[in-house]
């Protein structure tokens, strides 16, 4: 008798380990409370995987041997209950795939900021230097389709602490962190030690084989470190802007503009100033990838020249300007609400929200209690807004409905004050005001361009 796998949530993660689970002979069925996107859709049934949308069948569910959970499906969801009441474990696709990716090689980042640029990064280094490499977790392709479709030597991983929550046997070949600051902490009791706590999952299961990457200038990091005490085996790579650091295993230090990061007998300098992404978080970014990279056996010359050749990701998280301490963020490829949820994570500053589109059956609710802490206003841009309207009238305190793109940016330039943050991060499909998510995006960095940094 086969067993049996249930996958609660059709974005990435949940269509990935589906299709994972039925090359490995599972019986497997999905589910998702909302709607699953087409080309998801067209995937799970070139596979001929059991789907539903808009619905929990709970016998089916609860028949499972297994349970692979969405990140961004709470533990306090009523469904994710009722599977823990029954005892039926529940798992990440990260744990699911791992288990199948033979003698690959994973390089995982996590931490509260710097994620997706440092993970861009060590995944463009790695593609340069030849490497068969993919990329996944929050960012690029599912993991578990990319162990289910190909075989690759490396896989770099930006996770979240919720992926890593749903980890009990995964092993962080080489694990990176880049920072821990106060976050999620209404999912972790409001306890930073519990949030840091699973950060600190990173490092579970690594052995004296392994490598483990962190911020010395980080203060929480530090006493994390202090707790674990000697059950930390990985050799340790610090890196630090502020601190002095030494390291027998290597570290990577700034002096000046200048930084050095070393493993074994290996190093390599970089000029900070010769780097296109700009600003000391950056710096930081670089740092702790060229030792991720060092640490995976890439020759020196090689991360010098990625390292000088990387950009900002276009579309994705991508810094359109800065005025009057106002900052513009692009992130219109953030087509659906996975997408949005880890651009709303990742937000330190009172967001001016620009969302609407063509919507295709979106479930908010994952995004409701990041709108709650984090937005001060959204800014609705679509040809019908009445749904993103409803769905956050109470949550919200500001909420400007526009039909028009000029509209709609006029609107955030008059909400937005010192120290906010302009997000274009829109949840929708880009086809009612545009032909693409690429034109949205460019139009969104051209009218910051023209109406905000070329004003006095």
């Amino acid at each position: 008798m086969k067993r049996k796998i249930a996958v609660l949530g059709g974005g990435i993660s949940g269509y990935g380990s589906a299709i994972l689970a039925k090359k490995k002979g599972f019986d497997v069925f999905l589910s998702d409370m909302g709607k699953i996107a087409d080309k998801f859709k067209a995937r799970l049934d070139e596979w001929s995987v059991e789907y539903e949308e808009g619905q929990h069948t709970e016998e089916r569910i609860l028949d499972a041997n297994e349970v692979i959970k969405s990140p961004g499906i709470p533990d306090t969801a009523p469904m994710v209950q009722k599977i823990r009441e029954r005892g039926i474990p529940v798992i990440s696709e990260i744990e699911f795939a791992a288990r199948y990716k033979g003698v690959a090689k994973t390089i995982c980042i996590t931490g509260s900021n710097g994620k997706t640029t440092t993970t861009s990064l060590i995944y463009k280094i790695m593609v340069d230097a030849g490497r068969k490499v993919s990329l996944g977790g929050n960012i690029g392709e599912s993991f578990a389709y990319s162990v289910a479709t190909d075989k690759y030597f490396w896989h770099v991983l930006e996770l979240s602490s919720f992926q890593l929550d749903g980890c009990y046997k995964f092993k962080a070949d080489i694990g990176v962190l880049t920072n821990i600051t106060p976050d999620h902490l209404d999912r972790y009791d409001y306890k930073l030690e519990n949030y840091a706590r699973s950060k600190m999952r990173i490092t579970q299961n690594q052995t004296t084989a392994d490598y483990f990457i962190f911020s010395a200038d980080d203060p929480t990091t530090q006493q994390m470190l202090v707790e674990m005490d000697d059950s930390l085996r990985a050799h340790q790579l610090p890196f630090a802007i502020n601190t002095a650091i030494a390291s027998g295993d290597g570290d990577a230090i700034l002096e000046g503009h200048t930084f050095t990061a070393t493993v074994g007998k290996k190093s390599v300098t970089i000029d900070t100033r010769k780097m296109k992404i700009e600003g000391m978080h950056n710096v930081y970014n670089a740092m702790s990838a060229a030792l991720a990279t060092l640490a995976a056996g890439v020759d020196p010359k090689s991360i010098k020249r990625s390292i000088y050749d990387f950009s900002p990701v276009e579309h994705r998280l991508e810094p359109a300007g800065k005025q009057n301490d106002i900052e513009w963020v692009n992130d219109s490829k953030a087509t659906n609400v996975d997408s949005v949820w880890y651009a709303l994570e990742s937000m330190k500053r009172p967001t001016v929200w620009i969302a609407g589109g063509t919507d295709k059956g979106n479930d908010y609710g994952p995004l409701k209690e990041f709108a709650r802490r984090k937005v001060k206003a959204l800014i609705c841009m679509g040809v019908d807004n009445a749904k993103l309207k409803r769905e956050f009238a109470d949550i919200i305190p500001v909420i400007r409905d526009c039909n028009t793109f000029e509209d709609a940016m006029a609107a955030a330039r008059d909400v937005a004050e010192a120290g906010d943050t302009v997000l274009l991060s829109p949840a929708c499909a880009s086809f009612d005001l545009f032909r693409n998510y690429e034109e949205r995006g460019r139009m969104f960095k051209a009218w910051v361009a023209e109406n905000i940094l070329n004003k006095e």
